[in-house]
């Protein structure tokens, strides 16, 4: 069993920066895959960045150069660095940790890039 709580999120101005946070009650980097998701309002949820089980990071083409996924072993915690925001980033944010058949997801944190 692993939880998930997002915190971060809120009003940025384009140009702007934000950290996102998912802090889990269990760990997290022992066999799962971890990675930020997004979904915009009438559109499907999408992969923003990922870090698979084998290590390797996966960035969306739209984010690529301006987002960076990191994670902090000992607070089992996973970030998400956004720079230079675009309103095009707009969207709810959620976290993601899957193992095998198991999926975790965090409760989403509003990212509104303003104008």
């Amino acid at each position: 069993q692993v939880q998930l709580v997002e915190s971060g999120g809120g009003l940025v101005q384009p140009g702007g920066s934000l950290r996102l946070s998912c802090a889990a009650s269990g760990s997290i980097f022992s066999g799962y895959a971890v990675g930020w998701w997004r979904q915009a309002p009438g559109k499907q949820r999408a992969l923003v960045a990922a870090i698979t089980t084998g290590g390797s990071f996966n960035y969306a083409d739209s984010v690529k150069g301006r987002f960076t996924i990191s994670g902090d072993n000992a607070k089992n915690t996973v970030y998400l660095q956004m720079n230079s925001l675009k309103p095009e980033d707009t969207a709810v944010y959620y976290c993601y940790a899957g193992r095998g058949l198991y999926e975790y997801w965090g409760q989403g944190t509003q990212v509104t890039v303003s104008s």
